[in-house]
């Protein structure tokens, strides 16, 4: 049985969530490049690459940037946007020479996703692999601590969304999960589902992939990290 985020991130999720934003991975990338120093030519692995916004930006910024997602969909669409190599693979056995990279990327929470915290632990460590010793990781993730607060625990009712869809966001027992539901307008379904790491958690995970947490933002502009900050910005030095 296919896994949700084998399933999802097709041209359905493109159709619902048409625009992400430019100016956000821009401002991202330089405020990356401000802290880490990187210069032209870097070695960038964009893991999880998405559409491309991200990879498109670091590509503007002169650095040698490899994009890699599972999405045979939405790698069609960073082709639209980048010229950057790009790799179809599954990120728990990624095709990269270990200690290649100069800096690994995993941006907008695309991490979180299996069932185990063994195979999340692995699957980070795998990731820090890829990037020589000297090098950064960067993890940019949803705050837990913001999503606690704001949805509740169990499925409530669905809300109209746009275009005839129907969605719902809960909390699973005991917090440890956060799911979004999707109804389109055609009656298929569709869930995102998260493990919810605390910041410290994360950082633990860094710590025994081997790679140390030197910055922690709260968002992409650089702001503090608090329990009310959107994201969980780290960015760690590897051994």
């Amino acid at each position: 049985m296919p896994e949700w985020f084998e399933e999802w991130f097709g041209e359905e999720y493109l159709a619902l969530y048409p625009h992400r934003d430019e100016e956000d991975a821009a401002r991202l990338v330089a405020l990356l490049g401000r802290l880490i120093g990187w210069g032209a030519g870097w070695r960038v692995l964009d893991i999880c690459c998405g559409p491309g916004r991200h990879a498109q930006a670091l590509d503007a910024a002169g650095l040698a940037v490899t994009g890699l997602d599972l999405s045979a969909t939405l790698l069609r669409k960073a082709r639209q946007v980048t010229a950057a190599p790009l790799v179809r693979a599954d990120v728990r056995a990624l095709p990269i020479r270990e200690g290649s990279m100069d800096a690994g990327l995993n941006l907008f929470t695309s991490f979180g996703y299996f069932d185990t915290d063994e195979e999340h632990a692995a699957t980070l460590a795998g990731m820090v692999g890829t990037v020589r010793r000297g090098g950064w990781f960067v993890l940019d993730f949803l705050n837990a601590d913001m999503v606690a607060a704001r949805i509740a625990e169990g499925a409530g009712s669905f809300e109209r969304g746009e275009g005839g869809t129907r969605l719902r966001r809960y909390r699973t027992a005991g917090g440890r999960h956060v799911v979004k539901e999707i109804v389109l307008a055609d009656g298929r379904r569709f869930q995102e589902r998260v493990r919810l790491f605390a910041a410290a958690e994360l950082a633990a995970m860094l710590s025994g992939a081997g790679a140390t947490v030197r910055f922690h933002f709260g968002d992409y502009e650089g702001g503090p990290a608090r329990a009310d900050a959107p994201r969980v910005l780290l960015v760690a030095e590897v051994a």
